[in-house]
């Protein structure tokens, strides 16, 4: 459909909805149980000071203003195209349940063209009660659940001040499985400590945990992050753009084949971003991996069990 050799997250949405689909990221004013000490302090090393929401409408416009300024850009290229309500920054389930409930309602009243929607969170901020909660959600839309995996190296996951173990992971995969809800991980390559061997392994394990979808993307070192001053002290190295595709295309041929894509490169203020400079042309870093991908005749799960 797509001319991917990859199951791209747009397909999917083809695939079920007949039409475009896009994502509007919203500002939900969320932090995280990683940065004020409930779980530890100071965040993930590689976190921006907003916690993501670089790109996003601040959290001071209300819900509706923050979605119709993203759909009036994108309508005058898909007007006929349905949406998803995106809370991404920071940890989207951290709140109290009346909170979570009122702020999800609102999101999805927001418009008719409406299909879904999409929350991304931290594995430790998620309990029966807020699964549960969501499991309504998942009733009655298109709900989707992003759980920050990053890597399956404890040692790279203390190092990046991650703040829970794989157990953590694998006991929120399964309070959502165990509702119905679609699950995506979310993997970070050339995190400092990490191997290729830990990459490939990585996507080993989010086969193991059967969950619906997985988002890649390279470490984006950036300025006011603890990661800047490691990086700019020569404690680690970067892959460079060569080594990230050929990572990227042995994560693809091991992952099963109905798992969606959401994404295999990422972004980063350009006026922010340290390094690697190269993760600034995404269009660049997607053709190079459909060209390598085409040159091997590969293709998603072609190693996978």
């Amino acid at each position: 459909m797509d001319n991917k050799r990859y199951y791209t997250l747009d397909r999917a949405f083809k695939e079920r909805y007949g039409k475009k689909v896009f994502k509007v990221p919203l500002n939900g004013d969320f932090t995280c149980p990683n940065r004020d000490g409930v779980k530890a302090y100071g965040g993930c090393t590689f976190c921006s000071p907003s916690g993501g929401a670089d790109f996003n409408a601040p959290a001071s416009l209300p819900l509706a203003e923050q979605y119709r300024r993203v759909v009036e850009m994108l309508e005058k290229k898909w007007p006929d195209a349905c949406t998803i309500p995106y809370f991404q920054a920071n940890t989207n389930t951290y709140a109290p349940i009346g909170a979570l409930k009122k702020l999800y309602d609102e999101a999805l009243s927001l418009d008719k063209r409406i299909v879904g929607l999409h929350v991304a969170t931290r594995c430790d901020a998620l309990d029966e009660e807020k699964a549960s909660l969501l499991a309504t959600y998942a009733a009655q839309t298109d709900l989707t659940v992003e759980l920050g995996l990053q890597t399956i190296n404890e040692q790279t996951a203390r190092r990046i001040n991650r703040g829970h173990d794989l157990s953590c992971v694998e006991q929120a995969v399964g309070m959502l499985k165990s509702r119905g809800i679609p699950t995506v991980l979310h993997l970070i390559n050339s995190l400092p400590g990490d191997t290729r061997e830990d990459m490939l392994r990585a996507a080993e394990y989010v086969n193991a945990l059967d969950v619906e979808g997985v988002k890649i993307h390279m470490l984006h070192v950036m300025e006011n992050t603890p990661i800047a001053d490691s990086y700019r002290a020569g404690e680690f190295d970067l892959l460079d753009l060569d080594s990230y595709v050929e990572v990227v295309i042995a994560q693809l041929e091991r992952l099963h084949r109905d798992i969606v894509i959401h994404r295999l490169t990422g972004d980063a203020p350009r006026e922010t971003l340290i390094a690697p400079q190269w993760t600034a042309k995404k269009f660049v870093v997607l053709n190079e991996i459909d060209k390598r991908m085409r040159q091997l005749d590969t293709y998603q799960g072609r190693l996978a069990p």
